[in-house]
């Protein structure tokens, strides 16, 4: 079995609950605490997560079906550190206004680009 596949499944599970719960969070607790364009970037952080925390499922089912698939563990940590990085840099932008940490949410963006192109790598080495 592929070392990862605990680690990738069990981070799935985990961000995905994390995603309802912000997302709920942001709808209901923050809806009228912050300003439009804050709760804007609020969801779109939300959006990016609940997206990549799929990926990162479904890399964690391809690894299950498919142990040595090259690229697919990597493809499942860059959607980890995107997710971090992209829409954790969102959710403190929203809540503390402070525009700098918008310096980390493309550093994020280049991280999910890379899991979706590792992705497709994977896809190509399989057939």
């Amino acid at each position: 079995m592929n070392r990862h596949l605990h680690w990738i499944t069990l981070a799935a599970g985990i961000l995905g609950f994390a995603g309802v719960a912000l997302g709920a969070f942001g709808a209901h607790a923050l809806k009228s605490r912050l300003a439009p364009d804050l709760l804007a970037v609020w969801n779109t952080g939300v959006q990016y997560h609940a997206w990549h925390a799929l990926g990162v499922l479904a890399a964690g089912l391809w690894l299950l079906l498919r142990p040595d698939a090259p690229g697919v563990a990597a493809a499942a940590w860059c959607f980890v550190a995107g997710i971090a990085l992209f829409s954790g840099s969102l959710y403190l932008l929203a809540l503390t206004g402070v525009r700098g940490l918008g310096a980390v949410t493309p550093v994020g963006g280049v991280a999910f680009l890379a899991g979706w192109v590792a992705l497709a790598w994977a896809g190509w080495r399989s057939t």
